[in-house]
């Protein structure tokens, strides 16, 4: 049954108007004729009702959503199947996506910006207390009320702890920019992942950029892994860059204990306590320590955001000069986000999945290009080495 306005689901939810259509399914603003409610209903496309992986990460977004109830989580209310739909009742939730206010504002002050790390991180404490992981913390996933209120939504690849995942063993769940290290490299997500995925959004908020990008999926996995972040920069308070790269530490024993301690250390640098975001979050002092110590409160909501003038006439995102020692900063800097040695990450046959929750494989162009670029490497490193030995023979 295709979704158009005028039909009943379940016998109770009129079909009123088409919010969005996204790579899975279509939502749609209806009218709960039982108790008078306005709800918003996800209709699953029809070509993947028929397929049961896709019916059943449908049904585990229903499922999981349920077991929770936190103001900062979009509520689940029903799920029903009927003449070959799968549909999802849900909380409709006043506003836009937090990818809608950042395509339109592109960079947020660090006040905001540590709202909705707070607001985020408390909501997802109580999923992580019940071991349920989100997998695909990105900002089209954060709903952003008229009142600045923070909702999650989407717990379609969500995973509790105690159960079998429903993806194959060695498959790779999320969105390659907001994807965690240990996620890349296909092992278990636990809330530190969660945390590390915020800390993404935190960086692209206060910068307009994300700090990993590539010309593939697998590029941009592939930096997750390797590559320590951009600095952020030096415009921005010390405690808000100490925060954002503590969140950001590959290894997830060097992140934020847990979600409320995160939300903790955000509010307190909001307030200006950095004593207390330091008790929240110990891991702050390894990236302090490089900068220097904090001698006086900083004024969070008058500080500026990280964006810079550039000579070209075009915004441009600041990448200034770390604030690590030049004596061996890229060993500090390694050390200070926990980076591990180098890592080649091995992708398996993926399954089909929209775009919201992309797969990340290797493409025959990526091989190629990544084929050319060694080819490359060895040929320089050919020709400067037959430069230094023409130089010792003279």
């Amino acid at each position: 049954m295709r979704p158009t306005s005028g039909i009943t689901l379940g016998g109770r939810f009129q079909l009123t108007s088409r919010i969005a259509i996204g790579g899975m399914g279509e939502v749609w603003r209806a009218k709960d004729q039982i108790l008078g409610r306005i709800v918003a209903i996800k209709v699953l496309k029809e070509e993947y009702t028929g397929d049961p992986g896709f019916l059943q990460r449908f049904r585990a977004e229903a499922r999981h959503t349920a077991l929770l109830n936190h103001v900062g989580i979009a509520n689940v209310f029903d799920y029903g199947e009927e003449d070959g739909s799968a549909y999802l009742v849900m909380e409709l939730v006043p506003g836009q996506p937090l990818s809608s206010i950042l395509e339109h504002e592109q960079v947020l002050s660090p006040d905001r910006t540590l709202s909705i790390i707070s607001q985020t991180a408390r909501a997802l404490a109580p999923a992580h207390a019940q071991g349920l992981v989100h997998r695909d913390i990105k900002p089209g996933n954060l709903l952003i009320t008229p009142d600045f209120r923070v909702k999650i939504t989407d717990f379609g690849i969500a995973r509790l702890a105690d159960q079998v995942p429903l993806t194959q063993t060695g498959q790779v769940m999320g969105t390659a920019q907001y994807l965690a290290p240990e996620q890349a490299t296909g092992q278990t997500a636990t809330g530190a992942s969660d945390i590390y995925s915020l800390g993404i959004i935190g960086y692209e908020c206060l910068t307009g950029h994300r700090p990993f990008s590539g010309e593939s999926q697998i590029a941009i996995a592939l930096a997750q892994v390797n590559d320590a972040p951009p600095p952020l920069p030096e415009s921005l308070p010390t405690p808000i860059r100490a925060l954002l790269m503590s969140m950001l530490a590959k290894d997830p024993k060097n992140r934020p204990a847990d979600a409320i301690k995160l939300a903790e250390a955000a509010e307190a640098i909001r307030a200006g306590d950095i004593a207390t975001a330091h008790a929240a979050v110990p891991g702050m002092l390894l990236f302090e320590s490089a900068t220097g110590p904090i001698t006086a409160p900083t004024d969070i909501a008058t500080a500026p955001t990280g964006i810079v003038t550039s000579p070209y006439g075009r915004e441009a995102r600041s990448t200034s000069t770390s604030a690590l020692p030049v004596i061996g900063a890229a060993a500090a800097g390694a050390a200070a986000v926990g980076l591990p040695p180098k890592v080649e990450i091995r992708w398996p046959v993926p399954m089909p999945w929209p775009p919201n929750a992309a797969w990340i494989r290797p493409t025959s162009t990526t091989r190629t290009s990544m084929k050319k670029r060694s080819t490359r490497s060895k040929s320089r490193r050919g020709r400067n080495a037959a430069r230094g030995r023409g130089r010792s023979s003279r």
